[in-house]
């Protein structure tokens, strides 16, 4: 009797083990996870009826409002832009939860982390609420819109110098209105529409969504060379066609089958894979890796936006046999990816001296009486290259774009500089890619655009396609 009571004990204590393990894991290792997840509506519970504070875009434009409704929740959210700023502002759904800038600044919004600032929020009871002006400006995410246009892709523009994101755009978007309504049965309806869409309209290509970068990652691997290896940086390579990857039968081709070769302005000018497949060998799998870290690859960027996609570039241990992928991988292609606000921020740290600035959307946060209580204040992220190599490799931009693939981002009185990219995908269609930074009017931009999945590749794709949505976002963006 007493050995079955032992063991009825022992059992009672590992259940009770694994309950303790289990509480622990969900609410520490996975509490943050569970926080996030738009499906978890403590939040929205906590705040839909009560006053809730605008999203404002730079110009005054107001993009998210609460009004007061004649129903049991009080105050309904309403999102007057609809679509245009869909991925910025998200929703805030009873039944969803909340998303985009609703998540992040949720207790801005409501007035709860605004603190006290005189006495009259001691003695005094009263509704406050916070407003959250964004840097985004509704004319250029317009424009970024409207030169994007029903194809599917994103634009991102940024000021190199602080980080401000100053148009964030993907298509297709979303009206986050229904998701926000009272009746249950419609947001379910429309949160279902949406999610049953193929093209998943609620996914934010912009910073969520990874791709290959193709040959926009050429800069990376620049960098890589300029900084590591200054002997392989000086190198003139051959001019061929083809060039014959290690441990392979298979061959790594020009785009149309050219021939280009040369020093490294050239190799950029022309985009040639060739030479930046063997530059890639010459570097080693050490050299890439490090260079595509320092620019912010396989660390997630620091947007004040949730679940931001971190890219990706392969660990050295994964090219130990693989010479071939390493070829390829400092073209931007096989297993790298990185998504539109990463390659942003690469072409901002060339144009801002070689400094990542964290890239942010609040601009400032006001109280109920339009009273400043908060202002974002620029951070560095990462120091992705010295000074002096990013000036080397803002002068090998500016050759892309003044004399190379990148002409058709050229801005009037401006210094552009640029990098185009396609990358295949699937048959004979690619991904066009676009990043760059201009400089004029006292002002500085940088831009990534990519437009899914065009035929008739060949490596002009990225300049006939995205670099003039770049060149006309970025005029707009210096006031040219």
């Amino acid at each position: 009797m007493n050995r079955q009571i032992r063991r009825v004990g022992v059992v009672l204590m590992a259940l009770f083990a694994g309950l303790f393990l289990q509480l622990n894991y969900l609410q520490v290792i996975r509490a943050d996870d569970l926080a996030n997840d738009p499906r978890n509506t403590r939040v929205a519970v906590r705040d839909f009826s009560r006053p809730r504070g605008q999203i404002v875009a730079a110009d005054g434009t107001v993009v998210a409002k609460s009004v007061p409704v004649d129903d049991a929740f009080e105050m309904q959210r309403q999102y007057p832009e609809g679509e245009l700023f869909g991925h910025i502002t998200g929703f805030f759904s009873f039944t969803y939860g909340a998303t985009g800038i609703e998540r992040t600044y949720g207790d801005e919004l409501a007035g709860r982390d605004l603190g006290i600032r005189n006495l009259k929020d001691v003695l005094v009871e009263r509704t406050v609420t916070g407003d959250v002006v964004l840097n985004v400006d509704k004319g250029l995410q317009q424009l970024a819109r409207d030169r994007l246009g029903n194809k599917k892709g994103a634009v991102v523009a940024l000021d190199p110098s602080t980080g401000a994101i100053l148009a964030l755009w993907s298509f297709p978007s979303f009206d986050p209105s229904p998701l926000a309504a009272h009746d249950q049965k419609v947001v379910r309806a429309a949160y279902e529409q949406l999610t049953s869409e193929p093209s998943k309209p609620l996914l934010a290509r912009t910073y969520r969504e990874t791709y290959a970068p193709g040959s926009t990652f050429k800069v990376i691997t620049s960098a890589a060379a300029l900084e590591r290896d200054p002997e392989v940086a000086a190198r003139v390579y051959p001019p061929t066609k083809e060039l014959q990857l290690p441990r392979t039968k298979s061959k790594l081709p020009n785009f149309g089958g050219a021939t280009c070769g040369g020093a490294l302005p050239d190799l950029l000018r022309v985009s040639c894979n060739t030479g930046f497949g063997q530059m890639g060998i010459d570097l080693g799998a050490d050299a890439l890796f490090s260079e595509a870290v320092d620019f912010g690859f396989n660390a997630r960027p620091p947007i004040d936006l949730p679940a931001a996609a971190a890219s990706r570039f392969p660990e050295p241990d994964e090219f130990k046999q693989d010479e071939a992928g390493l070829a390829k991988s400092a073209i931007g292609q096989e297993n790298v990816r990185a998504t539109p606000l990463q390659m942003a921020l690469v072409a901002a740290a060339v144009a801002n001296g070689g400094t990542v600035m964290r890239p942010h959307l609040m601009r400032e946060v006001r109280d109920s009486e339009g009273v400043v209580v908060r202002s974002f204040q620029p951070e560095t992220w990462k120091q992705a290259v010295p000074p002096d190599v990013a000036g080397q490799l803002r002068d090998l931009m500016i050759n892309v774009v003044t004399s190379g693939t990148g002409r058709a981002a050229q801005v009037p009185n401006a210094v552009v500089g640029g990098k185009t990219g396609t990358a295949q995908t699937v048959g004979d269609n690619a991904h066009a890619w676009f990043i760059g930074f201009g400089e004029g009017n006292g002002k500085k931009v940088a831009v990534a655009v990519i437009v899914e999945s065009q035929p008739e590749v060949s490596e002009a794709t990225g300049g006939r396609i995205a670099a003039p949505i770049a060149q006309a976002v970025m005029r707009a963006a210096l006031g040219l």
